[in-house]
């Protein structure tokens, strides 16, 4: 979390030197469980000032940020002015926290609310309905989290600072856990090291096979679940000392969740691993195409499952399309022009969506029509013009992540991402042979090696 850390600590020392922290609001966004509500905290006792959370997840009513008029009976004022009275200082830290699940209902549009709050020109004189009065609020310091950014409305966002708090790979997995997790878990258990040992293999394995997400929630849920059966084990009298290792993991924790890494281990002609970007972090996503000849002279249908959503519907489409040329003007191949093409993305109950798969249907594509399979361990992201050109994407840490965890010691990214892979450290990128395309010609020559 370097460039997280050195964000932070820029905006403390500008603060510092003007002796205020007013005129920017930060907000905090990234996968669930990677600490962003602990930031917030952690910044107000550096700073050494109170620290108030209040969160807008769900919230329909404007009163609750505004107050609400004397004349109504249980009238009260708004949070803001709560969050005043209870830390009695005018220069809190306050965590407006889920500010992408804010709701909207009859009573108005909280969103809109939260404007006048966050808005650095106006807060200096903000008017809470119950007070009357104007109260300065521009010596409070606001930190937002969010877990999405798509769904805060664009006057708000445009009013935060962002800083992206992405997902955590298995190293940094390991020393939170070392460093963080079990002995907090151990205090919480009423064990010490001198009754229990859990291996570094069994956290690595636990990391591996029971949790991938992005945060380390789980993580912290399964290494109290161990505290739990070792504390029950040393109660109950069966042992002294617990020592936990790969070996006897699965008495401690069940079976693994993930079995295996990936769904294929040689992708066969028509098969090929894509990237994705998820609200939980990056993923792995295959494309699976079939074909069937078309009696008679029909032109080539394609046929789509997976719940796909309309944009990944639109690529799939351009695709097709730039694909039959593609295969046509090279190999002079009609496969796809006189076949009924179906498209599949397996896992048909996760919706799926988003611009980021036409490079891999492409691929997916010509590797049917020349019956031969893509180059093995590669996996690709990015978005593909009728013309062929490859346009950026995002969640670049995310996917290298999810294709470094199964394997993959190859990946392909639109030549625009390429200051987002540079920005990466070293622990992430190292050991990946990555290609950056301009255009559909590049990828094919690494997806097809002679």
């Amino acid at each position: 979390m370097e460039d997280v850390k050195k964000r932070i600590l820029e905006f403390i020392a500008v603060a510092q030197l003007r002796g205020t922290t007013q005129g920017k609001i930060l907000c905090f966004h990234g996968p669930p469980g990677v600490g962003k509500t602990s930031i917030a905290r952690s910044i107000a006792r550096a700073l050494n000032r109170q620290y108030f959370r209040f969160s807008v997840g769900g919230m329909t009513d404007v009163a609750e940020i505004k107050g609400h008029r004397r004349t109504y009976v249980g009238a009260m004022p708004g949070k803001l002015i709560q969050c005043l009275k209870k830390t009695k200082t005018e220069n809190p830290v306050v965590l407006i926290d889920e500010v992408d699940k804010i709701g909207k209902g009859y009573q108005g549009d909280p969103s809109a609310a939260l404007l006048e709050l966050l808005d650095p020109e106006q807060n200096a004189n903000f008017l809470d309905h119950y007070l009357d009065v104007n109260v300065d609020l521009s010596k409070v310091l606001f930190i937002c989290t969010a877990n999405i950014l798509h769904t805060i409305p664009e006057p708000l966002r445009d009013r935060m600072e962002m800083i992206d708090v992405s997902g955590y790979v298995a190293e940094e997995k390991r020393a939170i856990a070392e460093r963080y997790l079990i002995p907090a878990a151990e205090k919480l258990s009423g064990l010490s090291e001198s009754n229990l040992s859990i291996h570094e293999s069994a956290v690595d394995e636990l990391i591996r096979h029971y949790c991938r997400e992005s945060g380390v929630r789980n993580l912290q849920k399964h290494i109290e679940r161990i505290m739990r059966r070792a504390a029950y084990n040393i109660v109950s009298g069966e042992t002294e000392k617990v020592a936990v290792s790969v070996d006897n993991l699965e008495g401690f924790v069940g079976k693994a969740k993930f079995s295996h890494d990936r769904m294929y281990d040689e992708t066969p002609p028509g098969v090929v691993m894509g990237l994705a970007w998820t609200a939980m972090g990056g993923s792995t996503l295959y494309i699976e195409t079939t074909a069937r000849a078309m009696a008679g002279d029909k032109d080539g249908s394609l046929e789509t499952t997976g719940h796909l959503g309309d944009v990944m519907k639109e690529s799939t489409r351009i695709a097709f399309t730039y694909a039959k040329g593609f295969t046509s003007k090279l190999f002079n191949n009609k496969t796809l022009e006189k076949s009924n093409i179906h498209l599949h993305v397996p896992e048909g109950a996760t919706p799926k969506d988003g611009p980021s798969a036409g490079v891999t249907i492409v691929t997916a594509l010509v590797s049917l029509a020349q019956g031969k399979p893509v180059r093995h361990n590669l996996a690709m992201t990015g978005e593909l013009s009728l013309t062929g050109k490859v346009l950026p994407v995002g969640g670049i840490k995310e996917k290298t992540i999810a294709a470094k965890r199964v394997g993959v010691d190859c990946i392909i990214l639109p030549s625009e991402n390429k200051k987002d892979f540079g920005d990466l450290p070293d622990f992430i990128t190292e050991g990946l042979e990555v290609h950056f395309a301009d255009n559909y010609e590049d990828v094919y020559k690494v997806a097809f090696p002679e």
